[in-house]
């Protein structure tokens, strides 16, 4: 079982998430989050950490860069037993984040729209969000990703049920659902710009 201290929660599609970070705030868990979401928990009555103020490093280039930092991913990252991560992760000041909440933009509903530029589009392919969820999944030993609001239920069940903590199984099988999803998305983007030219790039 692994114990869920620390969530990062950045969402577009925010169905349910206000209830399920109640949740897990009712649980002890501390929340980090960034931009809308964290608006949106905040409304809802929620207590949150913005990442920029747990990294020490603002939100830039309008949004492009939220949660590309080694406090986040060395957090999400390192192998808990591993004395040598360990050293390293204090060294750093690191913290554990043990569950991360993560969907992407909506790429595919973007290019779908009539009259959809390519610069559009571009801005569409979400970079942070894959990221997180690739480093999360990887780490399924340690870590808990949701990238599917639908799970969400399914999580605090287990939580509640295990005083705080999910199972191997359920961690191992959330993380294939991401390698699902990435896989699909980057197939999509793919597929867009197959049909494109270079000329349509206006550079």
């Amino acid at each position: 079982m692994a114990k869920v201290e620390r969530a990062l929660i950045s969402v577009t599609d925010k169905t349910g998430i206000v209830e399920f970070a109640k949740k897990l705030e009712e649980l002890g868990v501390e929340i980090l989050s960034t931009g809308g979401t964290a608006r949106a928990l905040k409304e809802g009555g929620v207590t949150v950490k913005e990442v920029s103020e747990y990294t020490g490093f603002p939100e830039m280039l309008d949004g492009r860069v939220k949660t590309l930092h080694p406090k986040i991913h060395g957090g999400i990252l390192y192998v808990r037993e591993n004395k040598e991560h360990l050293r390293q992760v204090k060294k750093n000041g690191i913290t554990p984040i043990d569950l991360l909440v993560v969907n992407l933009y909506a790429f595919e509903k973007t290019v779908a729209r009539e009259g959809c530029t390519l610069d559009e589009a571009i801005e569409n392919i979400d970079i942070g969000g894959p990221t997180l969820l690739r480093s999360s999944a990887k780490n399924f030993k340690y870590v808990t990703v949701v990238v599917d609001p639908t799970d969400y239920g399914r999580v605090v069940k287990e939580l509640e049920e295990e005083g705080g903590s999910t199972s191997l199984a359920t961690r191992f099988s959330l993380a294939q659902k991401v390698f699902r999803l990435t896989n699909r998305y980057d197939a999509a983007i793919s597929r867009y710009l197959e049909g494109k030219t270079v000329e349509e790039t206006g550079a």
